[in-house]
């Protein structure tokens, strides 16, 4: 069923990528663009799996994009070896334990480079004292693999054993970051090639000094990263559940040159433009930030009109795309202003059509 994803195949999946971004991007002025390439397998952080019941046997499944049909899901080539061995050591656990498997319906695991482990497993059943106990012994028992944790959900239930993060370690030039990353919340599937979309945004940002800010900043990923080649870094994100992680991880970092404001672009525009004040910018002065540099890692849907609009006001705009089509609408306005000053894609999910994108604009 995986016959698409072979390392014999990398190079000429990555040259279609290529070709498919120049073509799309051709009518615009674009410098040679740098190719960042992942790992041919076992690049995935993240997965998730459905759970088939059939008599005694307990499989997982995935379902086919095209047939909608399901297969049987043994071992997964683009989830990292961590998460493969806890996939089959998992079943191996709980095949045979009626409490554990009972009405089970999906697991989802999330890993870090730096070897922490997270299950999380889904019930269409409410979770009692029993299931405590014996996820308490799962637990124990896959301790063996890596350092891991257990989530059990049900409607309108969360058991936590012991936490519902892992801490990653991501590597960008020679020094260590760390990030707490949550169950659930957005963080970059392919830890490898985020070092170097971090590396990258370092390296394009390197002397300008200053002051950054970030919109849709997640749990820091970027700010941390980019702190040190800034005075100060003012970040917005809508998501608590982020914003929560972004402090934890600013502490982690020991980084006193950054702050987060949990509002929406749209909110942050009202507050430079004095159209509205919010009781989370008290502390803030919004007037003593230097607006010449911003980072903007939007969803798949791209910059609203709205936020187009403010990040053309500053002088220097770098743009994180996870779709290149909703890049290239923005670019059609950004570089009305703005010159395109450095192009890069990033192979975030091999054997897909889907690529990560960089571009760096000035103003004109």
């Amino acid at each position: 069923m995986f016959s698409f994803i072979h390392p014999d195949n990398y190079d000429q999946q990555l040259t279609q990528k290529q070709q498919d971004i120049a073509e799309l991007f051709s009518a615009f002025d674009l410098p040679d663009f740098d190719i960042y390439e992942s790992e041919r397998l076992n690049y995935r952080q993240r997965a998730e799996f459905r759970v088939w019941h059939d008599g005694d046997a307990l499989d997982y499944i995935m379902f086919n994009s095209e047939t909608k049909q399901k297969f049987r899901v043994e071992y997964f080539p683009v989830a990292s070896e961590l998460i493969n061995k806890a996939m089959k050591a998992l079943i191996s656990e709980i095949k045979d334990n009626q409490v554990l498997r009972q009405r089970l319906f999906q697991v989802d695991f999330l890993s870090t480079l730096s070897g922490e482990l997270l299950i999380s497993l889904l019930y269409h059943k409410q979770l009692d004292q029993a299931w405590t106990d014996a996820a308490k012994v799962l637990k124990e028992n896959l301790s063996a693999i890596a350092p891991v944790d257990i989530i059990g959900r049900a409607k309108k239930q969360k058991i936590v054993l012991d936490k519902d993060y892992v801490t990653e370690v991501l590597t960008v030039q020679g020094k260590n970051y760390q990030y707490q990353q949550v169950e659930n919340s957005f963080t970059q599937p392919n830890g490898k090639v985020n070092e170097k979309m971090l590396t990258w945004a370092q390296q394009a940002t390197a002397g300008l000094g200053g002051d950054l800010i970030e919109l849709y900043c997640g749990n820091g990923n970027f700010s941390i990263a980019l702190a040190q080649n800034f005075d100060r870094v003012l970040g917005t994100e809508i998501s608590k559940t982020s914003v929560k992680s972004a402090q934890v991880n600013i502490a982690l970092n020991k980084m006193d040159n950054i702050d987060i404001v949990r509002m929406s672009s749209e909110e942050f525009s009202q507050a430079m433009n004095g159209e509205r004040q919010f009781r989370r910018l008290e502390g803030f002065d919004l007037t003593q930030y230097n607006y010449e540099t911003v980072l903007v890692d939007p969803p798949r849907a791209g910059l609203d009109p709205d936020s187009v609009e403010l990040v053309s006001r500053f002088e220097r705009i770098i743009y994180i795309s996870c779709n290149p089509e909703t890049l290239k609408d923005n670019l059609a306005v950004l570089t009305k202003t703005h010159n395109i000053e450095k192009f890069a894609l990033f192979d975030q999910f091999p054997y897909t059509h889907h690529v990560e994108t960089g571009v760096v604009l000035t103003r004109k």
